[in-house]
């Protein structure tokens, strides 16, 4: 039987495990991935697409002239970093680990706690922040402007006489939303190839939406509900050892406004707390997507589970154990699935990814003199 034509929820308690009952439709909680939401106000041109591809791999948008997007964003390792916490501005390291870009530009929240509500300003943010690009946007305007090529691009599609800064943001951001992966096993098995997925990947989907209840949280075609949760995640284990990763952790305390308890005790990424410092959001995290995770490793906000196996384990036995597990969620409770039901659902997680997405890097252009006013 297709599981298709298996589950819907019960709405009233969809989020309790075995909350599911039988239909003749598809798993309602569950979609295939549609085109990208484009922004009203950041419209989609080939122009501004390929200027937004160069910018990306540009370390012109960083304060050093090292650090572009793409430092932490690598093509070839899912389009992030594969290690736990990602590379940080030289002096530092990051305290959190790199989130793919792809099939970024379906989330209303960026970051692992929602800090941007847009791909424009998650770039902006990224090529600011003190321990990613570090630049300055006078400064990184100015360089703009010092590249005869990037003037042509700018004023063909922006209009600009020199270019915007702001401007650069938005043209990747446009690139972004065109790294996207709509059609894995997952999404054909959706739009009705029943071959799209093994048998072994179905009973994984029956697990993921019955027993397992992993519709819980990841749920819609994003296989995200972008809530928070603190899910009992162990702290990175680099802050007991790494002097640069510590160093780096107490500057954002510092920066994001933690008590002075806090700042000289808490040996834990807070997570949510830093937006909205309330107790009860202590860390909690974004749920991230499902998708091209086979690329992502390592897994969680601090890349301390290693494989999509770790993840179902770490999920099966009711999750861990942080310095904040008087916040961890009450969805989060041992799962039973035995050794068979984690593979099944394990190859399940392994279909929400296809091909890998690999592309050719642009060549960058190079900085000459302006020109000289003639009299």
């Amino acid at each position: 039987m297709a599981l298709r034509t298996l589950i819907t929820a019960v709405a009233a308690s969809s989020l309790a495990v075995g909350a599911w009952a039988q239909s003749n439709d598809r798993p309602e909680m569950l979609e295939a991935l549609g085109p990208p939401p484009i922004p009203a106000d950041n419209p989609m041109t080939d122009a501004k697409v390929e200027l937004g591809k160069k910018l990306f791999f540009d370390p012109i948008l960083s304060g050093n002239y090292g650090m572009p997007c793409s430092a932490c964003h690598l093509p070839d390792a899912g389009w992030a970093v594969q290690d736990k916490i990602s590379f940080g501005y030289p002096g530092t390291t990051h305290w959190r680990n790199s989130q793919t870009i792809v099939n970024s530009a379906y989330y209303s929240k960026l970051f692992w706690a929602g800090a941007s509500g847009s791909l424009e300003h998650q770039a902006r943010s990224a090529a600011r922040g003190g321990v990613a690009g570090n630049g300055e946007d006078d400064m990184m305007e100015a360089r703009l402007a010092f590249v005869p090529e990037y003037r042509e691009a700018f004023k063909e599609v922006f209009g600009d006489d020199w270019p915007l800064v702001r401007h650069a943001y938005m043209a990747v951001a446009a690139f972004q939303r065109t790294i996207v992966q709509t059609d894995t096993p997952f999404d054909e098995y959706m739009r009705g190839d029943d071959d799209a997925l093994t048998e072994q990947q179905k009973d994984g989907l029956d697990l993921f939406v019955g027993k397992a209840n992993c519709v819980a949280c990841l749920t819609g075609p994003l296989l995200s509900n972008e809530a928070y949760y603190n899910i009992g995640v162990p702290p990175y284990d680099g802050w007991e050892t790494d002097e640069l990763a510590q160093i780096t952790f107490r500057f954002e305390l510092l920066a994001k406004g933690v008590t002075e308890d806090m700042y000289r005790t808490t040996k834990d990424d807070p997570g949510l707390y830093f937006r909205t410092k309330q107790k009860s959001d202590k860390g909690k995290f974004r749920v991230p997507s499902l998708r091209y995770t086979a690329y992502t490793y390592p897994y969680m906000h601090n890349g301390m589970l290693e494989t999509l196996r770790d993840v179902v384990e770490f999920y099966n036995a009711g999750g861990g154990e942080n310095e904040f597990s008087e916040n961890k969620s009450d969805l989060i409770q041992p799962l039973g699935l035995e050794d068979g039901e984690v593979d099944a659902l394990v190859a399940f997680l392994e279909s929400v990814s296809g091909e890998e997405l690999l592309i050719e890097e642009p060549d960058i252009p190079v900085m000459e003199p302006l020109p000289v006013a003639q009299n």
